[in-house]
């Protein structure tokens, strides 16, 4: 029985198309094809923790992220944030049903209200987390057993964590979650995330109601 799932954002429930990249080359104008290649490696992790790898300084690290969070925010403000198909008519019909449904993020608070604003999803969700919050951002599992101490889960094998990333993935499994499932619509390959562990691979959110039926 699945009691909470626990939703990645961009790439998973929202389209990224591209916005973490294009808020990152604002963040770093300067930045090299090496960097580029290393936020792409690391999406869905935390992205001050992306920064303090590239800079090695931690004031050079906190200027970025707080110009990266501004980036993504405007482009959001542009009208260039949109909902995965059917994924908030998914969420809706898991809420119906008595499942807790929870947003998950490598953001900050402010970018994650911008996100959820910007859609109409401030009530969407019964739990919201960012690695602030929780403590740590992906791969570690500290997000999702917020999710499940805010909620009051009694057991964390009730827990399905949906993600586009092999840090998603990862975040799941070491969370010790029932179902750990990818979703093809973000930054993450089939090839990848099953290499990465994941207990289902999906084209998008629109298949998990299937696959949490069938269990």
């Amino acid at each position: 029985m699945t009691s909470l799932v626990v939703f990645d954002m961009a790439g998973t429930t929202v389209l990224d198309d591209g916005l973490v990249e294009r808020a990152f080359r604002r963040a770093l104008p300067g930045a090299t094809p090496g960097m580029v290649d290393y936020v792409r490696a690391t999406m869905g992790q935390s992205k001050i923790v992306v920064f303090r790898a590239l800079l090695h300084d931690e004031a050079a690290a906190q200027r970025a992220n707080a110009a990266f969070e501004e980036a993504y925010a405007a482009l959001v403000a542009e009208g260039r944030c949109a909902p995965v198909p059917g994924a908030a008519d998914v969420i809706a019909d898991l809420r119906s049903k008595g499942v807790k449904v929870a947003f998950s993020t490598g953001f900050s608070r402010a970018t994650q209200h911008v996100i959820l604003s910007a859609l109409g999803w401030t009530d969407l969700a019964d739990f919201t987390t960012t690695p602030a919050e929780a403590g740590r951002g992906r791969p570690y599992p500290d997000m999702v057993l917020a999710a499940v101490l805010g909620l009051g889960l009694p057991d964390v094998r009730e827990v399905a964590v949906v993600g586009d990333t092999p840090s998603d993935v990862l975040t799941g499994l070491r969370a010790g979650a029932g179902v750990v499932a990818g979703v093809l619509t973000g930054a993450g390959t089939r090839a990848e995330l099953a290499a990465a562990g994941a207990t289902h691979v999906l084209d998008s959110v629109l298949d998990l109601p299937a696959v949490l039926e069938g269990l």
